[in-house]
């Protein structure tokens, strides 16, 4: 499992579908190392200068973040000059708090971290500076087959969900209120005890990412219903994120990192999903290649990589749904200018 702080352990065991379920759900794949630049066959390392160290912190693990595990694997960072040091914190929260404390330099989060963090007035604020996924990745499974899904079946059940003021959650959320649908849902189950709560009947449906859908699909335990995201449409799920002073500090490495990020994007929009799934197999250990490639074939049809600019218009979506959740108030609207920096993503998208 990896941790924030904690080195990967190399050559995990998977005790069973259960066993694998709840270590992909919390971010628990197992990568080829600790420090994972990539050591593609296809990309060559630039120059002979010696590689920057960057310690980066990662949400969850999961395929809804696949240019990131394409990018070190088939070498686009190591094109860039980074070293990458990754750790995964297992929730926005804890990864926000990483770049405020200084354990980390670039983390994934949700930008609605961005949003909280500058309200709360203190002495450091986080830039988004690339959008790595332009909706919400997760998915509605239930314990029966249900034929025609439709939003109005989840009227007065239960649903495992995530953190109350987290993503999924908020986005889950809103799109409950816009079916006009009321259900019960459940936001006090660890990240790691989901899957199990859902098993033993805890819930009538639960809200996964991939690959857990599809091993869950795979397993026979659950049955897909429906995407979270393609009911909101656009939305700003995820995003790389750095302190200010850091953006400020160091725009060469965020240009680089974004620029690494950016080809492996178009790496992907290039290839099958059944190539993308064997280049990123290392950081799924005990998933089939064949589940990863669904996953990512899933996340396609989505549209989730689609441009790597956070603008606007997707912040004013983003801050609609945190003030309908009551997590902002509508005073508290932050400027575009607060939390988003566009210029690294727009000289990737230019070529420059």
């Amino acid at each position: 499992m990896q941790r924030l702080g904690k080195k990967v352990k190399r050559g995990a065991t998977v005790l069973g579908i259960g066993a694998v379920l709840t270590t992909a759900l919390i971010g628990c794949g197992t990568s080829p190392s600790n420090n994972v630049s990539g050591g593609s066959n296809s990309v060559p390392s630039t120059g002979g200068a010696k590689p920057v160290t960057v310690r980066y912190s990662e949400v969850i693990r999961s395929i809804f973040y696949a240019p990131q595990y394409v990018a070190m694997a088939e070498g686009f960072f190591k094109q860039q000059g980074i070293k990458v040091d990754m750790v995964t914190s297992e929730g926005s929260n804890k990864g926000a708090a990483a770049l405020l404390s200084g354990s980390a330099d670039i983390a994934l989060v949700g930008p609605e971290t961005s949003v909280y963090i500058y309200n709360q007035h203190g002495g450091k604020t986080l830039k988004v500076f690339y959008q790595l996924t332009n909706t919400d990745g997760s998915f509605i499974m239930s314990h029966k087959k249900i034929n025609n899904f439709k939003w109005s079946d989840l009227q007065g059940k239960s649903v495992i969900s995530w953190r109350p003021g987290s993503a999924p959650q908020m986005v889950l959320a809103h799109d409950l209120k816009a079916k006009g649908v009321k259900a019960n849902v459940i936001t006090n189950i660890a990240p790691q005890a989901m899957v199990g709560a859902f098993e033993s009947k805890k819930a009538d449906f639960i809200q996964v990412y991939e690959p857990v859908a599809s091993q869950l699909e795979q397993s026979g335990k659950a049955y897909y219903d429906t995407s979270v995201g393609q009911a909101i449409g656009n939305y700003p799920e995820t995003a790389f994120e750095a302190t200010s002073s850091y953006v400020k500090a160091h725009p060469k490495v965020i240009q680089e990192w974004t620029d690494a990020v950016y080809k492996a994007t178009q790496w992907i929009n290039s290839h099958s999903a059944t190539q993308v799934a064997q280049a990123i197999k290392p950081y799924f250990t005990g998933t089939p290649v064949n589940l990863i490639a669904k996953s990512v074939d899933r996340y396609q049809k989505l549209n989730t990589w689609k441009t790597p600019v956070l603008s606007k218009a997707e912040l004013t979506t983003l801050q609609n749904v945190l003030i309908a959740s009551g997590t902002e108030k509508p005073n508290q609207r932050v400027k575009y200018s607060d939390v988003v920096d566009p210029s690294f993503a727009q000289k990737a998208l230019n070529g420059k």
